[in-house]
């Protein structure tokens, strides 16, 4: 029984979105539905906590400090409202809920932590983005110096 119900926990996740940390700098993009109108609408800040790792429902609490005040969103991470998540930096955290974060200046935070070169998984999706591109734009390069040479 444990089995299945772990089987069908990883059946319903989304493969789409990037693999995180705490402490990892993010943006959320969420789908925001006012009467009739639907629209996508940005959060950036950082994941202080994600709950629920293995289960077909995990939570990331994301904080930002907007005019002054702090700011908090708790998101289920397989919900249709979560259009996509951008990572925009990662640091290293000692901690696996960053919770004192809510007590701390921007400035000693960025003592506390260390940022790291991003990962690979988010290196190749761009590379292989450049690499679709690069082909369009040596073709359109050569074609005026051969026909130069003649």
């Amino acid at each position: 029984m444990h089995k299945k119900l772990i089987e069908f926990n990883l059946n319903q996740r989304r493969t789409d979105l990037p693999e995180l940390q705490s402490g990892d700098v993010v943006k959320v993009y969420r789908k925001i539905k006012e009467g009739a109108k639907e629209r996508t609408q940005m959060f950036e800040g950082m994941v202080i906590a994600i709950k629920g790792r293995q289960s077909s429902s995990p939570t990331i609490t994301v904080r930002k400090v907007s005019m002054g005040i702090g700011v908090e969103l708790v998101l289920p991470l397989n919900s249709p409202q979560v259009e996509k998540i951008d990572l925009i930096k990662s640091t290293r955290a000692r901690r696996a809920k960053l919770y004192f974060v809510r007590d701390k200046s921007a400035k000693l935070l960025s003592k506390k932590l260390k940022e790291v070169p991003m990962k690979k998984t988010v290196v190749k999706a761009v590379a292989t983005e450049v690499a679709k591109e690069a082909p369009a734009v040596e073709a359109v390069a050569e074609a005026p110096t051969e026909a130069a040479v003649e």
